[in-house]
């Protein structure tokens, strides 16, 4: 019963800045690299940044510089930091094991960068 719950999203104007939290249960997290993937409407599905169970991170190529992402293991929780917000980052977050497994998604949470 593995529950990954997406939270932080909002509207935001270019330019600002939002942080995302992934609250994970009913999985090893401890033990497992974690990705943050977005899903602009009606294109596909891609990861955008990972972090391995020691807290080494790699980037997408259009947000190197912009975000950051986290762990705390005690609280089972990820994070995307994201910064310099281009409408271009509008999509629906998600999170994930990374490689992704399908049956973890969950509703993800919806970013908006708009004037």
């Amino acid at each position: 019963q593995v529950q990954l719950v997406e939270s932080g999203g909002g509207l935001v104007q270019p330019g600002g800045s939002l942080r995302l939290s992934c609250v994970a249960s009913g999985i090893a997290f401890r033990l497992r690299t974690m990705g943050w993937y977005r899903q602009p409407s009606g294109k596909q599905r891609d990861l955008v940044a990972s972090i391995t169970r020691d807290g080494i991170t790699t980037y997408g190529d259009s947000v190197k510089g912009r975000f950051t992402i986290s762990r705390d293991n005690t609280k089972n929780t990820a994070y995307l930091q994201m910064s310099s917000l281009r409408p271009e980052d509008t999509a629906v977050y998600y999170c994930n094991v990374n490689p992704s497994f399908d049956p973890y998604w969950g509703l993800g949470t919806q970013v908006t960068v708009s004037s």
